[in-house]
């Protein structure tokens, strides 16, 4: 029987459950949005090929993250809290629901929509049948010498085992049987990873994939014998670990238990191919331990990240044209000398759109080099596979300067690359911590201290998302360079507290979780309600990824019901409910969806004042989720410059006014596109709001950027 979603109840009052969207649901309705942009015509066409793959990774994530821990809640018998009032068996109901309608659409799309496109562009994912003979010649023979000597064909009978089935590989299942015999036999071959899963024929933009290609050369893997029937599936396993880091005498070895223990962990959905021959499905569910309810059948892509081949063809015209963060200003030169730009006022950064190369990764590059620099401390949450800060770091120790570094070894997905680099930064020296015992460390802080003529003097750099040159090309964030005595000498206490045995829960300006953050906001959220209560105007704008914290959303609650306005724009999951007379009537919900990924959080309270720019702006790291304000280590740096307040004041207001972007939710949990009926033509077509946030704000970068540049040119 299907449960009723809480998102369809109209909550009663400040105390019902129903108050609070399910966590899950949101975040499928968040993937919605994200496939949206697949089937929307405004985006190029190679785009939104590469929209659809997103859209595959995103669910493979969340059913290794939060699938497999309901999974592993079903099978303890454990019920759910209080403000859940679904079961985790009921949730995985309505889960399983939303997944085969998104992945029913998201086929839908590919097959109807973007396949025709594409073959207008010569651009085709081929099927067997549709080769000529000479392309056949031509795939076998290169299949004959690069994929057939790889292969093991494993057998399943009483004297072979069922073998191991890694996450996330597409395997085939193949019915054979021998001649004469009416006896089938199992055998799996996996589909092996070389770079990618298609063939390209030549110079063409003509693909096959190399799941069709093993598939149709099988008797080559069995000769003599009869194939039955064929079934290309594909397993995902849990990602969660039961273990409790805390109690860990060698996180480090923790860790790589862990990452041992996840390789083998159980299957929480099969993916087979449509039409499912039902031997072949049905002995899969009892070797892999499976139900009904655990398979996943599809007449489409089994592994949607395939697409990002097709998404890769030269074709520049489809895709968004090339887009070059600009050096910030006073930054374009290499040889910048960024602590002089630093100590003349605090530097905001605003990341794809200014370069990360010629800010973050140069303030650290510069201070490895600079004689004057005693020590540099950073916090490494996620950072690049060639990421340019480890050999700084390197650098700067094995130059004589104190290096600490913490580097945070529990970052999902991330944990081996982590250990590498780990390990690298002890090897030469470099003091490296794994965290704060029992908290996980996701701020993203960098402190370098320096001797200079009036003394020491110390520089910070305080973002909003991870040292990972790779990311900042495609991630919105936003970064705050300081040497303000108060943020430096909070941010010094910060790291004596991941690194050593500090347990300072008071500091001057910086709001640090999980010792003051979560209070410190809910009392924020509580002045604009006494002041929306005496008459003033309450207001609050916050930006962030995602919205779940129970306490804060009470907070909130409290302060709609005071009168405060409060607009919410949150990019991912958000489980409080918008506009619900008595409740939430005053709050809004927005999320803004498209080129770059929104991942900068940014916290803005008017105090009453009548110019925004008078109000308290912070950025940081943390949304207000209960993992990032009671069990990790977070901070949030206050915005002190009137212009840098009018920077991020234009910011939020660009999202809470875009016409192109922007999703606004409803009380169900639901989102509607804010689409213009009809793109004006003229001025009115240059505006903002029909240009989309993303799209504005690389135009006014290179406009400022070029009067910025005629200034310097004149007054030179």
């Amino acid at each position: 029987m299907r449960p009723t979603p809480p998102n369809e109840v109209t909550p009663t009052g400040p105390d019902d459950p129903a108050r609070f969207l399910n966590r899950d649901i949101q975040w499928l309705e968040f993937n919605r949005r994200v496939l949206a942009q697949a089937y929307d015509p405004r985006n190029p066409l190679l785009e939104r090929v590469r929209f659809l793959a997103i859209f595959g990774s995103n669910l493979d994530e969340f059913f290794m993250k939060r699938v497999g821990g309901l999974r592993r809640q079903i099978d303890a018998g454990v019920g759910s809290p209080p403000w859940e009032p679904l079961t985790p068996a009921e949730q995985m109901i309505l889960i399983r629901e939303k997944v085969l309608e998104q992945t029913a659409l998201a086929t839908r799309v590919f097959r109807d929509e973007l396949v025709p496109e594409l073959r207008k562009e010569s651009v085709e994912l081929l099927d067997w049948s549709a080769l000529s003979a000479a392309e056949r010649t031509e795939v076998e023979a290169w299949y004959r010498r690069n994929i057939f000597p790889i292969l093991t064909p494993l057998a399943v009978d009483p004297g072979h085992r069922f073998p191991f089935i890694s996450n996330m590989s597409v395997s085939l299942g193949v019915l054979l049987r021998r001649p004469g015999e009416s006896e089938a036999l199992f055998a799996r071959v996996k589909v092996p990873e070389l770079g990618g899963r298609l063939y390209r024929f030549g110079a063409t933009k003509r693909f096959i994939s190399l799941q069709q290609i093993i598939a149709h050369n099988l008797d080559d893997l069995f000769p003599g014998m009869e194939i039955v029937e064929v079934l290309p599936f594909r397993v995902t396993r849990n990602a969660e670990t039961e273990r409790d880091n805390e109690d860990a005498e060698d996180l480090l070895e923790q860790i790589q238990q862990q990452l041992r223990e996840r390789r083998f962990a159980r299957v929480v959905r099969l993916e087979v191919g449509a039409r499912p021959n039902d031997r072949i499905m049905r002995f899969l569910e009892d070797e892999l331990g499976l139900a009904d309810d655990d398979l996943y059948e599809t007449d489409g892509m089994l592994d949607w990240g395939t697409l990002n081949e097709l998404a890769d063809v030269e074709l520049p015209e489809h895709r968004w044209p090339k887009w070059t963060p600009v050096a910030p200003h006073g930054l374009e030169d290499e040889n910048a000398d960024i602590f002089s730009l630093i100590r003349q006022g605090d530097v905001l950064v605003h990341h794809p759109y200014e370069s990360f190369d010629h800010s973050v990764e140069h303030f650290i590059e510069q201070a490895a080099a600079d004689p004057k620099v005693l020590a540099i401390k950073q916090a490494l949450y996620r950072t690049s596979g060639d990421s340019p800060f480890i050999p700084s770091l390197i650098r700067a120790a094995e130059s004589g300067k104190q290096v600490a570094v913490l580097v945070e070894l529990r970052a999902r997905f991330d944990e081996a690359r982590n250990i590498v680099w780990a390990r690298k930064l002890e090897d030469a020296g470099v003091h490296v911590a794994y965290g704060v015992v029992g908290y996980k460390t996701h701020t993203k802080v960098a402190l370098v201290v320096r001797q200079e003529p009036g003394g020491i003097r110390s520089y910070a750099h305080i973002g909003t998302g991870n040292y990972n040159s790779k990311t900042a090309r495609m991630y919105e964030d936003i970064g705050l360079f300081t040497c303000d005595a108060a943020i430096t000498e909070d941010l010094v206490e910060l790291f004596n507290y991941m690194t050593g045995r500090s347990r300072k829960t008071e500091y001057q300006k910086l709001l640090v979780a999980p010792v003051a953050m979560k209070r410190r906001f809910i009392e924020l959220i509580e002045r604009e309600a006494s002041i929306a209560q005496q008459g003033g105007p309450g207001r609050i704008i916050v930006k962030m990824n995602q919205l779940e914290d129970r306490s804060v959303t009470d907070a909130l609650y409290a302060a709609s019901r005071a009168g405060v306005s409060i607009d919410l724009v949150v990019r991912g999951f958000c489980c409080i409910r918008p506009g619900v007379k008595g409740l939430s009537e005053n709050i809004r919900v927005t999320s803004t969806i498209g080129r770059f990924l929104e991942h900068s959080r940014i916290f803005w309270f008017g105090n009453g004042q009548s110019d925004p720019l008078d109000g308290d702006f912070y950025i940081g790291s943390a949304d207000w989720m209960y993992r990032n304000l009671n069990t990790r280590v977070e901070c949030a740096a206050p915005i002190q410059s009137r212009a840098h307040r009018s920077r991020l004041w234009e910011m939020l207001r660009l999202h809470l006014t875009d016409r192109r972007q922007r999703w606004m939710m409803a009380s169900d949990g639901t989102y509607q596109l804010s689409d213009p009926a009809q793109i004006p033509t003229g001025a009115a077509a240059s505006d903002p709001a029909f240009v989309g946030t993303h799209q504005h704000l690389m135009r006014s970068t290179l406009e400022v950027s070029a009067q910025l540049r005629e200034s310097s040119r004149k007054l030179s």
